[in-house]
């Protein structure tokens, strides 16, 4: 008891901080969300994320070597796929020459090291802007999950390590593990975006990648009825199970910091890694506040990602991933 206890001898100086942090961050947490568009010499600035951008092929390589220069090496892909290649069943989203499966394998060929995850999921492919297939009205569960195994079926033939479904389609990774294990592809991952909710976060990425859902007669206005209600919790431990049971490796929970006590439920009753997203609402949200001169960049930035790390992340998805390495080293 104090004064026997002095808790400040702990924080005194920098070094002895240093010496008893109970959380501490390295490259190998993170995984770098990439974007990837058409075209060639493409490097576009997303506007609602400032210093975030999409690139075509041949400079997706180019960033590819760079982050894996820097000790980043895991990246999670993502497509912005042309309009006219859109249609209401995913079509363009198993064609073996898709931009998606081209991605795959220029990350490949130029880092063949680097652990590839990629996003399974009809939203980009869609003329309506959901992850699955409407019909009346609605979103059709097992007619999406026979597509969403295809599509990664097919990531897995272009070189992916990890599929990641960020659908919220019931017994969707079954469908995925089912499917690769009769293939052949008994070493591809699942990472399963198990904790999904229907965010008001995700607005900057739909951006990004042209994905909103669409404002037309007899089209549902939002995700609500397969993305999760953020005012759930023990929901979220169920979906997590049900998904470890049907074959996910890893489980993932997005957003990030407005649900941090779900990460420490899901990191208490699981035994596989658990990913956090830090999703491009977060992002945005900070860039703007720090433009403004409201928010240090940098600082808020390192108490977010540790934050997430110390609520039980083992991964962590972060459009912040290159700050916050450039500021480690």
């Amino acid at each position: 008891m104090y004064p026997l206890r002095r808790n400040r001898r702990l924080r005194s100086t920098e070094a002895i901080r240093n010496l008893v942090r109970e959380t501490t961050l390295s490259p190998n947490d993170f995984l770098v969300p990439l974007f990837v568009v058409e075209g060639k010499g493409v490097k576009e600035e997303i506007a609602s994320m400032p210093n975030y951008y999409r690139y075509s092929l041949d400079l997706l390589s180019k960033e590819v070597k760079e982050l894996w220069s820097m000790g980043l090496h895991s990246v999670l892909l993502f497509v912005k796929v042309p309009e006219s290649l859109k249609d209401n069943s995913g079509t363009e989203a198993l064609n073996a020459d898709g931009l998606m499966q081209r991605a795959i394998k220029t990350v490949k060929d130029s880092v063949p090291e680097m652990l590839v995850m990629t996003d399974v999921a009809l939203d980009p492919y869609s003329i309506f802007g959901h992850d699955g297939i409407v019909s009346e009205g609605k979103i059709l569960n097992d007619d999406t999950t026979a597509v969403l195994a295809e599509m990664a079926l097919s990531h897995a033939k272009a070189g992916a390590d990890f599929v990641a479904p960020s659908d919220m389609m019931d017994g969707r990774i079954f469908e995925m593990r089912t499917l690769l294990e009769d293939e052949g592809f008994h070493d591809t991952g699942i990472m399963s975006y198990s904790a999904k909710y229907a965010s008001a976060f995700y607005g900057p990425f739909r951006d990004a990648l042209d994905s909103a859902p669409v404002d037309k007669k007899d089209i549902p206005k939002n995700k609500n009825s397969y993305q999760m209600d953020p005012a759930n919790r023990e929901e979220a431990i169920k979906e997590t199970l049900m998904d470890i049971q049907e074959g996910a490796d890893i489980v993932m929970v997005k957003p990030g910091l407005c649900y941090l006590d779900i990460v420490r439920d899901i990191r208490n009753a699981v035994e596989v890694p658990v990913a956090v997203y830090q999703v491009s609402g977060e992002y945005a949200m900070l860039k703007a506040a720090a433009e403004k001169g409201w928010l240090d960049h940098d600082s808020v930035m390192l108490e977010q990602v540790t934050a997430i790390k110390r609520a039980g992340a083992q991964i962590i998805a972060s459009y912040f991933a290159k700050d916050v390495v450039k500021l480690l080293s």
